[in-house]
């Protein structure tokens, strides 16, 4: 009787990771090639918001210096269209422009610099919509590092037990349960928990990153659009 080391392990069976991808079952390889699509499409969002996210916070830092470095609106418009990438200067320039507009025709009624505070609603409108469009757009793509976080280990899984399934029909097709049988249909099937969870991971880390990032700055940004309401109100406006 042959001890179990000395036991065949044979036919198709390779080591090498390769090896037993291209011996597993068309099912198996199936999964395998979603979990590889979604597993490129995460990498490239994340590098991409990576990046993007870097350039709008270089962009935030410099636009915040000019900001407070200005003594009035009109001269930090021309510094706000230099930064097209900051969220901060997208919500400063929606807010002079609807400032402009809510304003010109009080001058043109009274003659005077200031304005109704009722406008001050308008010009808060427009820095609310403007920050909501910044936040969607901080967040896009967000919802696929999401979905591959949590759908993964789960197609993963699946691909498991339907290469398990197939090892012990084989089993019962051979009549015999030896190392041979077992040991390469459940390494084979074990292949696609392991890349579920190799697509799943870095997706639920920098989801977690880039969401704690953008909500960092969409704080920002409210901060700063409340402290041009203040402004606003402080100098341009008549009760």
């Amino acid at each position: 009787m042959k001890d179990i080391g000395s036991l065949d392990i044979g036919g198709n069976f390779h080591g090498s990771l390769l090896g037993m991808v291209w011996d597993a079952g068309w099912m198996v390889q199936f999964v395998l090639l979603i979990l590889l699509i979604f597993s490129i499409v995460s990498w490239t969002i994340i590098f991409l918001k990576f990046r993007g996210y870097r350039r709008i916070q270089k962009e935030n830092e410099a636009f915040e210096s000019d900001y407070a470095r200005s003594s009035k609106l009109s001269d930090l418009l021309p510094a706000a269209k230099k930064y097209p990438y900051s969220t901060t200067a997208e919500v400063f320039r929606a807010g002079y422009a609807e400032l402009m507009k809510v304003s010109r025709p009080s001058k043109e009624s009274s003659g005077a610099d200031d304005m109704p505070l009722s406008s001050v609603d308008n010009v808060q409108r427009a820095l609310s919509r403007a920050s909501n469009t910044e936040m969607t757009k901080l967040e896009s793509a967000l919802g696929f590092l999401a979905t591959t976080g949590s759908a993964s280990p789960f197609i993963g899984l699946f691909g498991t037990v339907w290469g398990i399934m197939e090892t012990f029909k084989s089993i019962g097709a051979r009549g015999s349960a030896t190392l041979a049988v077992v040991a390469p249909g459940i390494s084979e099937a074990l292949i696609a928990t392991a890349a579920g969870l190799a697509a799943a991971i870095p997706a639920v880390i920098f989801y977690n990153y880039f969401l704690n990032r953008s909500k960092s700055m969409v704080q920002d940004m409210d901060n700063f659009a409340d402290e041009l309401l203040n402004i606003i109100e402080r100098h341009l406006v008549r009760k």
